[in-house]
């Protein structure tokens, strides 16, 4: 990534656990893989940061999205850059993409496709809707209706559609950029939770800084830097990519600390709904692609802190009494970050930590 928005690398600890050497971890790495991803990510990153400025760590998160396998959904206000960032990332790639504007009219068929009588065949075939692209830009995804809205349930867990009983599997890469704003509510539609458990994060822009502002009113004012965008990467380096992160250690001792951590959104107070064991899954391949691009084969717990805010929050559910004392779901998380015990380094054969590593460099 460009230096902007590479998260700096974290000093080596050893969470692989005893045992013989290479027993339960993956095949080494090639060092190319490596550089291959960073020079691929850099340049997506640089190309989105022409459309978005000044916002480093909300390209990251979408770039960690795109490398999990999940699908992103961009929660703002108007006027922020949601559909922009979308749209960047989707154009920074060449692959697919297709964009649905969410209407309140709009119907599951005009997601997923149709069958149609074909008079001189004399049978039906299949006329594929937009959600048959590597990409898929869904704009303001709350105004449609909750039956249309269900329509991309299958496609976005399962990579596949279902029409009149058939069947049809979905291309890879396969991502899903939904945008919506959550303050206006006239015509629009609440997504239910199991729509909101699918996507992998969550993101908020928000308003520039005075700085940021006043360069994007300097290079955009006059004319769109959209047009100008043109592919940096293809869809079949982004699933080398993706089968790089795949290959990503994650050791017993972490595996068990994401546990623990979704765990406890079970039992606090505050929620009526906490989080399910879908984000156990996606928080661990989210915190994979975190430590990739950290430049790491393997995760530590940092990885883990780093996404557990976008990929938990919005799947929580306060009650009134949470929401009436002003506790959101993120503060929540970050404050069972801080109490959940983190795991310890691995000890080496002499009983000490291996390479001087402090257990509690990670708080």
């Amino acid at each position: 990534m460009t230096p902007s928005t590479q998260p700096a690398a974290l000093p080596e600890h050893s969470y692989g656990g005893g045992g013989a050497p290479g027993v339960g971890h993956a095949p080494a790495r090639p060092e190319e893989a490596l550089g291959e991803l960073h020079a691929a990510v850099g340049r997506i990153a640089a190309n989105v940061e022409k459309v978005i400025v000044g916002k480093p760590d909300v390209v990251r998160v979408a770039l960690v999205t795109l490398l999990a396998e999940g699908h992103l959904l961009v929660e703002d206000v108007p006027g922020v850059g949601k559909t922009s960032l979308a749209k960047a990332l989707a154009r920074s790639i060449d692959c697919t993409v297709s964009r649905i504007q969410f209407t309140p009219d709009l119907l599951p068929s005009d997601i997923t496709g149709v069958s149609i009588y074909n008079r001189q065949d004399n049978d039906f075939e299949f006329r594929p809707g937009p959600v048959f692209a590597n990409i898929v830009v869904g704009d303001e995804i709350n105004r449609a209706s909750p039956k249309t809205q269900s329509a991309l349930l299958e496609c976005m867990e399962e990579h596949q559609v279902t029409v009149d009983g058939q069947t049809y599997p979905l291309g890879s890469p396969f991502m899903v950029i939904a945008t919506q704003n959550p303050i206006e509510m006239e015509g629009t539609y609440a997504l239910p939770e199991a729509q909101r458990d699918r996507f992998t994060a969550r993101v908020s822009i928000g308003y520039p800084d005075p700085q940021a502002e006043l360069a994007m009113v300097d290079e955009h004012a006059g004319h769109d830097p959209l047009a100008d965008l043109r592919p940096v990467s293809d869809a079949e380096q982004v699933l080398r990519l993706v089968q790089v992160v795949r290959r990503v250690h994650l050791s017993p001792e972490v595996r068990r600390y994401a546990v623990e951590l979704v765990g406890a959104t079970r039992r606090l107070p505050e929620l009526r709904l906490g989080a399910s064991p879908r984000s156990t899954l996606q928080l661990v391949r989210a915190a994979r692609a975190q430590a990739a691009l950290a430049g790491r084969d393997f995760v530590v717990p940092d990885d883990i802190h780093a996404v557990a805010v976008p990929v938990l929050a919005h799947r929580l559910v306060p009650t009134a009494e949470a929401q009436a004392a002003r506790r959101s779901p993120a503060d929540l998380v970050r404050n069972l970050v801080q109490r959940v015990p983190v795991p310890q380094p691995a000890l080496d054969g002499a009983g000490h930590f291996p390479h001087n590593a402090n257990p509690n460099n990670h708080r």
